[in-house]
């Protein structure tokens, strides 16, 4: 796979995202309340308005979309916590191939049920990340499938840049970008855009203390095995592959990762609901859990990517009480 990857390949998922017509260019607005609030520029990059309630059809649709005819006809395979699992049934709806979907057991209630509204072979196995992964990839391997990874995959990677793409684009002057972190396919892919056209940006990572996979591999200097406990943040779950690119990426690109707390992420989210009356998922609002939390003091024009808005209704009424 090689450990290095060109900022070309970002524009070039972004054409062909284009030209596809399944991703859309999201808002990027400046956040009033929290601006006020924190004393400084806070802007929030909405992809909870995509297609699938995430950003994850961006890496989906552009792996697809670079698929040989072979593959296609092969049909792909992918394992999930629920939003690249939207992604990937989306794509393949509409590209016209066959997909496999696997999720662990205990995915939110809301992306299983949205996954059934699609055609492809639902799959619910193993009691998290790691073991629904397992189980994919033994079927890639018994069907001859075409493996889709969530996040270590560079044109997954490249996809999921575009959203720092469009953001830059929109706010050039833009000094600190606040990202999700889990297997590291968003932050890898946006500190490769972000630092090849503004060099002194300055890239945070926010990751769920329930599961700190790049944090610790980032703090050891190498990738490392962590618990993996039950989160609000469950997108941003699991263990990272051996040798997975997004390490080496984040490694080059990242200034910092912070950690935040499961209360930090339910405030979140209820500031979502009842200041911007915004429904967002918990992997989502980690950003905005670190700024409300004080993990990261904000320095603006400050950038945050908020990810995806696929909460289970039961989830979001337990939260808001």
């Amino acid at each position: 796979m090689g450990e290095t990857m060109e900022a070309h390949e970002v524009l070039d998922a972004a054409n062909r995202l284009a030209r596809s017509g399944l991703v859309y260019r999201t808002p990027l607005v400046r956040c009033e309340p929290l601006s006020a609030r924190l004393g400084s520029e806070i802007y929030q990059k909405l992809e909870l308005f995509q297609t699938t309630g995430s950003f994850k059809l961006r890496g989906a649709t552009n792996k697809l979309l670079t698929l040989t005819t072979a593959e296609r006809e092969r049909g792909v395979v992918t394992a999930s916590a629920g939003n690249h699992a939207l992604g990937v049934a989306h794509a393949a709806r509409h590209l016209g191939i066959a997909a496999t979907i696997v999720v662990p057991k205990g995915a939110s209630a809301a992306k299983v049920e949205a996954l059934r509204r699609y055609p492809a072979n639902l799959i619910l196995e193993g009691e998290n990340y790691e073991a629904a992964e397992l189980y994919a990839r033994n079927l890639e391997r018994e069907q001859s499938l075409v493996f889709v990874s969530a996040y270590n995959d560079r044109e997954v990677i490249a996809g999921q840049a575009t959203l720092a793409l469009e953001a830059l684009h929109d706010l050039p002057e833009a000094k600190v970008l606040l990202v999700p972190v889990g297997g590291g396919g968003l932050i890898s892919g946006v500190g490769l855009w972000a630092k090849s056209v503004s060099p002194q940006i300055r890239l945070i990572g926010v990751q769920s203390e329930a599961s700190t996979a790049m944090y610790a591999a980032l703090v050891a200097g190498k990738i490392v095995s962590v618990p993996d406990l039950p989160s609000l943040a469950d997108g941003l779950a699991g263990n990272l592959e051996a040798e997975t690119l997004t390490f080496e990426l984040a490694k080059r690109y990242v200034d910092d990762v912070v950690l935040v707390g499961e209360e930090d992420i339910a405030a979140a989210i209820r500031y979502y609901a009842d200041e911007l009356h915004l429904i967002a998922e918990g992997s989502a609002v980690v950003g905005l859990a670190a700024l409300l939390s004080g993990q990261v003091t904000p320095s603006g024009p400050l950038v945050d990517f908020v990810t995806g808005r696929n909460i289970a209704p039961a989830t979001l009424r337990k939260i808001l009480g």
